[in-house]
């Protein structure tokens, strides 16, 4: 039987409600919108770049997004010392790039980790704390939810024309 990646119960966000769960409601919205673009998709149409000339893929934006949820939430605000995924010095885009050994089932695995692992990293945490970014900004927690969101919202434009170009499937 050939693999495919799991259905998801999208759940919508809130529409009424304080502003961390209205946030943490959004982003867990866009989060589940890339998983059910993937949904009951091979790993070979996983792998498979269909806006031409782009070489995107549903897999490398599974990946990219596993890297920044690690990056913003784990790394950078809660300066836990983590490797990064997938990136090198070498090679800074392979969450994008390299996918011709990479397992999805795997990846996806990651990426609902790595979203569990953001979720306890910021837990009991104020959307008023900071953190002093790379650049030497202060950012706050707003900020890197807003971000994410923002994140998620541009890639599932992305995921939803290249799951069209699939097999015909449209979403939101």
């Amino acid at each position: 039987m050939t693999w495919t990646a799991p259905d998801v119960d999208r759940q919508r966000a809130p529409l009424v409600a304080d502003e961390r769960t209205m946030l943490e409601g959004w982003l867990d919205f866009h989060r589940q919108t890339l998983l059910t673009q993937c949904a009951g998709l091979t790993a070979e149409q996983l792998r498979t770049a269909s806006v031409e000339p782009s070489k995107l893929t549903l897999l490398g934006l599974v990946r990219h997004c596993a890297f920044v949820e690690r990056y913003w939430f784990r790394q950078q605000f809660a300066r836990l010392d983590v490797p990064p995924l997938y990136a090198t010095e070498a090679q800074p885009d392979r969450d994008f790039d390299d996918l011709d050994g990479a397992d999805p089932a795997a990846d996806l695995g990651t990426l609902r980790a790595e979203i569990e692992l953001a979720r306890q990293a910021v837990a009991g945490r104020s959307l008023d704390d900071t953190f002093v970014s790379r650049r030497d900004n202060d950012i706050s927690l707003r900020w890197v939810y807003l971000h994410m969101i923002e994140e998620y919202a541009r890639h599932n434009g992305h995921a939803d024309l290249i799951r069209e170009r699939l097999d015909g499937t449209t979403g939101e």
